[in-house]
């Protein structure tokens, strides 16, 4: 009998094939989805998941893939799953964790919210996320859900000694990062810096100077995610400015929209790009020569051994 039954949406089939490999006892879960012509979705659970661990990597990056996921998990709990784990390497609008103005959706929260609401399986419901923006948003699940916020910090500082050896200057986007970014500096002992904004508009800033001498250095720019590119371009050009000798940059998520990563080669400011496959984009560049994606599922499934061996 399986200990696990792993599952995934559809744009997380790779890390499926990875944890079914790194967990003892565990074994493909298989669904069904169809599309009628009128656009409603039809979802079906093949295998039996009754009094099962079941493992759901979930998609959160359209909005189709969080109802399927909700809807889907649902329906293992509804089948008898004996406990229920969702991974969630993306989490989807973590930017979006508090309200700046006035009727603004905290779109964090309410995301949050609605996968605490799928009903609880027999031994809980444990949500897995990885390298979050904000570190407030696990609070934000309630109805007795577990949540366990993943660092990838291991893989992250491989990638970051890769890129700069012994010798480097670990730095950020900006100074709302800073923080982080010096902690993780100080693990790999080695100098950090950011770089100063002054806010020009809603939509634009101006960089107007840097914390700390990067003059014939080399630079690691670390940030949670790369999204289209524009901060990390515009923190490479100050350092540059500055004396740098060359610029490198790791993400633990390669969001990447489309467009953003020509305009970061255009760019010529970053040399490398490294970061990992939480994002289901990331399977977009694993042979490219520009940017190196590190594997995250040994420490997910070691996350997902030891939580559900002690619940």
């Amino acid at each position: 009998m399986a200990e696990y039954l792993v599952f995934a949406s559809e744009g997380y089939v790779y890390l499926e094939e990875k944890l079914v490999s790194l967990l003892p006892g565990a074994e493909h879960g298989t669904a069904e989805k169809k599309v009628f012509p009128d656009g409603e979705i039809y979802h079906r659970i093949v295998s039996d998941v009754q009094d099962k661990n079941i493992i759901f990597v979930v998609d959160t990056t359209t909005e189709q893939a969080v109802l399927n996921g909700y809807d889907v998990a649902c329906a293992m709990v509804k089948y008898g799953a004996e406990s229920l784990t969702l991974v969630i390497p993306y989490f989807a609008y973590s930017t979006m964790e508090r309200a700046i103005k006035q009727g603004e959706v905290v779109k964090a929260k309410t995301r949050a919210r609605l996968f605490s609401n799928i009903p609880q399986a027999h031994r809980g419901n444990h949500i897995i996320l990885i390298d979050l923006h904000a570190e407030g948003i696990p609070h934000y699940f309630e109805n007795d859900v577990i949540c366990t916020h993943l660092y990838a910090k291991p893989v992250v500082i491989q990638a970051i000694r890769e890129f700069g050896g012994e010798d480097f200057i670990l730095a950020s986007t900006d100074a709302g990062r800073a923080k982080w970014v010096e902690s993780l500096a100080s693990e790999v002992q080695v100098p950090s810096a950011f770089v100063y904004k002054t806010r020009l508009s809603g939509s634009e800033t101006k960089i107007t100077g840097i914390n700390a001498s990067v003059q014939g250095k080399t630079v690691v720019i670390y940030d949670d995610m790369i999204r289209t590119g524009g901060s990390l371009i515009n923190a490479a050009t100050a350092y540059l400015e500055h004396g740098a000798k060359e610029i490198y940059a790791v993400a633990t998520h390669l969001v990447l929209p489309e467009g953003s990563l020509e305009k970061i080669q255009q760019s010529n400011t970053i040399k490398k790009i490294a970061g990992t496959n939480t994002h289901p984009n990331s399977q977009k560049y694993i042979a490219s020569d520009f940017i190196k994606v590190h594997d995250i599922s040994s420490i997910v499934a070691t996350a997902i051994h030891k939580k559900i061996k002690i619940a």
